[in-house]
């Protein structure tokens, strides 16, 4: 049994999670009490599966209790994140971060990794018909559509946003791969435009972190189609159904918004 050092205040939080320093060259991921066991086991084997893959992904240890609380060890990376340290640190390099950005997603979807995964689809299924957010009378509406979108087969992070990817200069590290499955790479795109554009119209205040929000998305959006054309008809598909899926995550703030871009793109009155 790892002896238990002791620890301070946090590094970073999360919804999920706090981080706090560990020992030397390890980080403690430490779960909120609601987070149950069996979810934190999955991301252990998840996390292990993905770093194998050869992606630049952190190193996993073991699960361990800490003050009442379950956690998971990950290898420590030095570096920032891309949103909100580097771009707040460093706003001049939007292009740049989101060109990494867009790098990294498409190295992602690239990768042949033989991981065991749920799939994209049923996992998207799954989250519509839970989302409390999503009016009844358009449920029926996106899961139909959703049946007529095309599957995939490739690795999808699931949750890809530039605060989950660390950079130190021109390495990048993907963090947090709890929501990966495998399945259409579109998707997973529409998904970082649905998150990207949803913290620019309703969390982010300020004006020109809103205007370096949707420069970035820009560039990352452009970047990604100019590394695999093809396919941005289906991607234009896939944003209202997506908005639908993260209605289940139920976030008072974005509720309004997602409604909005599925009645748009779904043509619902």
């Amino acid at each position: 049994m790892m002896n238990t050092p002791p620890i301070t205040g946090p590094i970073a939080r999360g919804r999920t999670a706090e981080i706090y320093q560990w020992q030397p060259g390890w980080v403690l991921k430490l779960f909120h009490e609601w987070v149950d066991l069996e979810s934190i086991e999955y991301e252990a084997r998840i996390s292990r599966a993905i770093h194998t893959s050869g992606l630049p992904v952190p190193a996993v240890g073991e699960i361990v209790r800490v003050n009442g609380r379950h956690g998971l060890i990950y290898q420590r990376v030095q570096g920032i994140s891309i949103w909100p340290a580097g771009l707040s640190k460093a706003p001049w390099k939007v292009l740049r971060y989101a060109q990494q950005t867009a790098r990294l997603h498409a190295m992602i979807h690239h990768n042949p990794a033989s991981v065991e995964l749920p799939r994209q689809r049923q996992r998207l299924i799954n989250k519509i018909q839970r989302a409390a957010g999503l009016p009844a009378q358009f449920r029926s509406k996106v899961l139909a559509e959703l049946a007529e979108m095309p599957d995939g087969a490739c690795l999808c992070h699931g949750d890809f946003h530039p605060a989950n990817i660390l950079i130190n200069g021109e390495n990048a590290v993907v963090i947090d791969w709890i929501d990966a499955t495998l399945g259409n790479p579109l998707a997973d795109v529409a998904r970082t435009t649905i998150l990207l554009l949803g913290a620019a119209a309703c969390q982010i205040r300020g004006g020109l972190q809103k205007t370096g929000v949707l420069l970035f998305h820009s560039a990352y959006r452009r970047q990604y189609f100019r590394l695999r054309p093809g396919g941005e008809l289906e991607y234009i598909r896939w944003l209202p159904l997506i908005a639908a899926v993260r209605l289940s995550e139920n976030i008072p703030e974005l509720e309004e918004w997602l409604i909005l871009q599925t009645m748009r793109g779904l043509r619902i009155r």
